[in-house]
């Protein structure tokens, strides 16, 4: 059963506006419109691609998170929804891979073997858009609450995101710093790089 806190951030996030990046990333797929949404939430996401004509191959560990994307999207035969980790997860072929703030929850111990199955079901030309997240995050800190959102936090540096996109073309690095407020009212200081690339 998903904590009060989980539950708050999936009903804050569940209309959230789509990001800069993710607008662009489709701009650069071509058209075979096939995506993988990793960690998918309450599917802001997945109504974006959606209207977007991509048949959505979608899946979150949490039980509210694909009950709630059933509620939304349960009728729609071009969605499949599943509830997965990254590492049990079946990626179909894609042109298009969605993983933003989500890998971070992927356990250190099965990363590598997530993003090999990740690069392995991109197209040739595919396009791979997410987010990772940086040492001065407070979810890299010791005041994150991993009893109350997840317990797994991949902290990743700049170096390492290079060594992962070797056999890709970066069209878009940013590394993101800023403070404000989580959607459960806390301060947070978030760390992030934001990559778009495309399998070579």
């Amino acid at each position: 059963m998903p904590s009060k806190e989980i539950s708050t951030y999936f009903k804050a996030t569940e209309n959230r506006q789509t990001r800069d990046d993710l607008k662009r990333a489709i701009e650069l797929v071509g058209d075979r419109k096939i995506a993988i949404d990793c960690g998918c939430g309450s599917g802001s996401d997945i109504a974006f691609l959606r209207s977007k004509q991509f048949q959505v191959h979608a899946f979150d560990i949490e039980s509210e998170a694909i009950e709630r994307c059933k509620r939304r999207f349960g009728s729609d035969k071009n969605v499949w929804l599943s509830q997965s980790t990254f590492d049990a997860f079946t990626y179909p072929s894609a042109s298009l891979i969605v993983a933003d703030s989500s890998l971070c929850f992927c356990p250190e111990n099965k990363f590598d073997e997530v993003w090999h199955k990740i690069t392995r079901s991109l197209l040739p030309g595919g396009i791979f858009v997410g987010s990772f997240v940086g040492c001065e995050d407070t979810m890299a800190g010791p005041n994150y609450n991993k009893e109350a959102y997840w317990p797994d936090v991949l902290v990743v540096s700049e170096s390492e995101i290079i060594n992962l996109f070797r056999g890709y073309r970066i069209e878009s690095y940013t590394e993101h710093k800023s403070l404000g407020v989580g959607p459960d009212g806390e301060h947070q200081s978030w760390h992030r790089y934001a990559v778009i690339a495309q399998k070579i």
